[in-house]
């Protein structure tokens, strides 16, 4: 019989409106950033999938490099796809992206057609898929015209490649511009995907009001900042943790003590409210009516159970929301 999707999937999980757009994503989109490359068992990221749809989340976010060895995570996902999700690949939003580097030579890196096209065709490959449904320029290009890397966008969208496109790590002045390309070439910016959490608040300097201006929706990636915002470090750093095997994603120094101070003090008002900190954390960005939906990454199935369970207690009181503000404020 092989895997049959939870009839009650859509019963419980909220989708949002992205933007002015007629796409809708699920609050929580199941990031594919770890937990998904070749060092994974596969039967491993096969649950984390099948558990994500289960519970409503139709929306998986890959990138070209996402692995590790890069590509692996694409070439993976694209297995279980055949295997598993193909008899609901209508019912998936399945996104990738282009920005970082992918391939040895000048045209395996950054923001030219001859990259993005190229890497596009590639992602299609690995993952086994005529289109995908989002495909976003991964990180802003300083040496080509912002006019070309649009351009490539639009043309993908004409190819028939991608249903829509989006930004990643674009700050406020430059996502403005791209978004003013992509409208007047005729194919609109959907999406922006910028890294935000209650330790990285810098999109609230312009970017989300930007977007919230043009109509653009939003998909924080890290908001439990590498994992900083759970319980895991409320009394250090545990051995087996990711800060103490030193990933190049957390390091034991971003792990200060005055940061540690604050996750105690943040945990303790999660406690108060019902919620684990995970929650509290991913309940924060969604409160932002900016914010469409939050990308969570995960390795255990029990993560994505918690992140959905979320849902249940999403909103804050204007007094939480101060208290929250004057814990992150506060040097010890």
């Amino acid at each position: 019989m092989g895997y049959q999707p939870d009839k009650n999937r859509y019963q419980t999980m909220q989708y949002r409106r992205c933007g002015q757009t007629g796409l809708k994503l699920p609050a929580i989109s199941l990031g594919l950033w770890h937990n998904f490359g070749d060092t994974t068992l596969i039967e491993n990221s096969r649950q984390l999938l099948q558990r994500a749809f289960d519970l409503g989340i139709t929306h998986f976010d890959l990138a070209n490099n996402y692995g590790p060895p890069p590509g692996s995570a694409e070439r993976n996902f694209g297995r279980i796809l055949q295997e598993d999700f193909l008899p609901w690949r209508d019912e998936l939003i399945i996104s990738t992206k282009a920005g970082y580097t992918m391939w040895d030579g000048p045209y395996g890196d950054w923001g030219s057609r001859k990259y993005l096209i190229s890497s596009l065709d590639q992602s299609l490959k690995r993952m086994g898929l005529e289109y995908v449904d989002i495909f976003y320029h991964h990180r802003p290009d300083p040496e080509t015209p912002l006019h070309e890397t649009m351009k490539a966008l639009d043309h993908v969208v004409r190819q028939g490649k991608t249903l829509y496109v989006g930004l990643s790590n674009y700050p406020a002045e430059l996502a403005r511009k791209a978004i003013d390309i992509l409208n007047d070439l005729g194919t609109p910016c959907v999406i922006h995907q910028p890294k935000y959490s209650m330790f990285e608040r810098a999109p609230e300097a312009g970017l989300l009001d930007v977007l919230k201006e043009k109509g653009v929706g939003c998909i924080p990636f890290s908001p439990l900042a590498g994992g900083q915002l759970t319980n895991r470090y409320l009394h250090g750093i545990p051995q087996d943790s990711r800060a103490a095997s030193g990933s190049q994603f957390l390091n034991p120094d971003q792990l200060t003590e005055e940061k540690r101070l604050k996750v105690v003090a943040l945990n303790a008002l999660a406690e108060s409210r019902g919620q684990k900190l995970s929650q509290m954390a991913l309940a924060w960005v969604l409160r932002h009516d900016a914010v469409t939906s939050v990308l969570i990454g995960a390795s255990k199935t029990s993560q994505i159970d918690d992140a959905v369970g979320m849902l249940e207690n999403r909103q804050f009181s204007a007094q939480e929301l101060a208290t929250i503000d004057d814990i992150l404020n506060r040097s010890n």
